[in-house]
């Protein structure tokens, strides 16, 4: 089995994890659904080095496991008030339905960084502007960047090539450059409309 090929099965077994969770919290007679979190929780410890991953699958990865941690924690806080009883009214409205909400305060979270002024990556917004010292580590980053050109590029009606790996090859490879030359740890990216073009602009942080 490939790589990606696992990826889709741990996100099937996440889906399914999620239901079956729904189900045990709506029915008394069931029992918690230990072992599809097993299955769950060997492929993400599978995967946890991520050196095998290209990356956006590392990326992918990220994703998966962090929808795991909110969801678990959820579920960990529902099987206490389950033991111990509903002891504060609030408790009682505590449903699955807090998954959704605290995986978007997640997703809405993430992706705030660099310098400047932050936009949303996949509005358009310009400048967008991001700090990076390794690349091959920070994942998120680089992908709110390429989806900032991205976005830039299909608003301006450019051409819009290139997969998230060679631009993360790129910038890996500029960030060791400039790095280099300057004798620095940061370089600051930015997208930006220069001569009604779209720019992937890259600077030393001195």
């Amino acid at each position: 089995m490939t790589i990606d090929e696992e990826l889709n099965l741990l996100d099937q077994q996440l889906r399914r994890l999620k239901i079956e969770y729904e189900i045990f919290f709506n029915n008394p007679a069931k029992r918690p659904p230990a072992d599809v979190e097993w299955k769950v929780l060997a492929l993400i410890r599978k995967f946890s080095d991520g050196t095998r991953m290209s990356f956006s699958q590392r990326y992918r990865y990220n994703e998966m496991a962090q929808r795991y941690a909110v969801q678990s924690d959820l579920w960990r806080k529902k099987m206490r008030i389950r033991e111990e009883g509903y002891r504060r009214p609030q408790d009682a409205m505590l449903s699955v339905q807090g998954v959704r909400a605290s995986a978007e305060h997640e997703r809405k979270h993430r992706h705030v960084y660099g310098v400047g002024r932050h936009a949303d990556a996949s509005a358009g917004d310009l400048p967008f502007t991001v700090q990076c010292s390794d690349a091959t580590s920070e994942i998120e980053k680089v992908e709110s960047l390429y989806k900032a050109l991205m976005a830039a590029k299909q608003k301006s009606g450019e051409k819009v090539s290139g997969s998230l790996d060679s631009f993360a090859a790129f910038v890996q490879k500029k960030t060791i450059q400039l790095r280099k030359e300057y004798g620095c740890d940061t370089v600051v990216y930015s997208v930006e409309m220069q001569g009604g073009h779209v720019m992937l602009k890259a600077k030393a942080k001195t």
